[in-house]
């Protein structure tokens, strides 16, 4: 025995009983009476009629079985590390203090600067050591272009 399920109110109909609506588009719809079908085709909504399933189910209604309330998931935290860095070395991190901290930082500012002159220094030197006359060729020709032949007979 097949037992449709009405499209409106969302109650069984047991075999000859209701009617069944094929819209254009192909979809088939099974109306328990003749009142769930005149709702439907008024395009009234199942959810606003209080005796229909679907309202039931949104209101919570004729739930017997009120089991003690679920118990919300708390997100247990772990102390995981990075990669490239243990859990130990990120906790020293965290507990240094600000003191420790800034002259780090200020050693490691110096350590850039003077690298930078290093570079600077490194830079002005072979400047010096190009000849003074400037450039002696186009910059295509410092690129590696060929360079054109002119013809001399005519």
């Amino acid at each position: 025995m097949k037992l449709e399920i009405c499209s409106f109110s969302g109650y069984k109909i047991y075999p000859s009983r209701g009617r069944t609506f094929i819209r254009g588009d192909g979809r088939t719809f099974h109306f328990l009476s003749s009142k769930t079908e005149s709702l439907f085709h008024q395009r009234k909504n199942p959810r606003k009629f209080d005796w229909t399933v679907v309202f039931r189910k949104m209101h919570r209604k004729g739930i017997s079985e009120e089991v003690a309330k679920k118990r919300t998931r708390r997100a247990v935290k772990y102390n995981r590390s990075i990669v490239g860095a243990s859990w130990d070395a990120i906790n020293a991190r965290r507990n240094e203090k600000t003191e420790v901290r800034s002259a780090a930082r200020a050693e490691a500012v110096a350590k850039a600067k003077e690298a930078r002159k290093e570079e600077a220094a490194k830079r002005k030197a072979a400047r010096a050591n190009q000849p003074a006359g400037g450039q002696k060729f186009s910059k295509q020709q410092a690129r590696g272009a060929q360079v054109k032949v002119q013809a001399n007979s005519r």
